[in-house]
């Protein structure tokens, strides 16, 4: 498989690294990651107690369990790795692009 590879200013070889997935059971929902991406990738949204997406704007609090990082706009990812960098619970799962 064939991967899509760049060059670094000094012209070094660089394979960036998407990110796929986030592990739900680890996230936190403490945000850094979403405050180091520029990129508008992330969004914090919350679950209920079956780990199932619910709306935000839904007056019924307690169906709200917690809140996860979710992947939104994915084709905006850029491959950087700050996302993963800065999680300290190590939920994020990257891999280069196939082309």
């Amino acid at each position: 498989m064939a991967t899509l590879t760049a060059l670094t200013k000094s012209g070094t070889a660089w394979t960036p690294q998407y990110v796929e997935s986030i592990d739900m059971n680890k996230c936190l929902g403490c945000g850094r990651c979403f405050k180091v991406c520029h990129r508008n990738v992330l969004e914090l949204r919350p679950i209920n107690e079956h780990g199932e997406f619910v709306d935000d704007d839904d007056d019924d609090d307690d169906e709200v369990l917690r809140k996860v990082m979710t992947i939104t706009n994915a084709d905006d990812y850029i491959g950087c790795e700050a996302c993963a960098n800065i999680c300290g619970k190590k939920c994020f799962t990257h891999a280069p692009a196939a082309v």
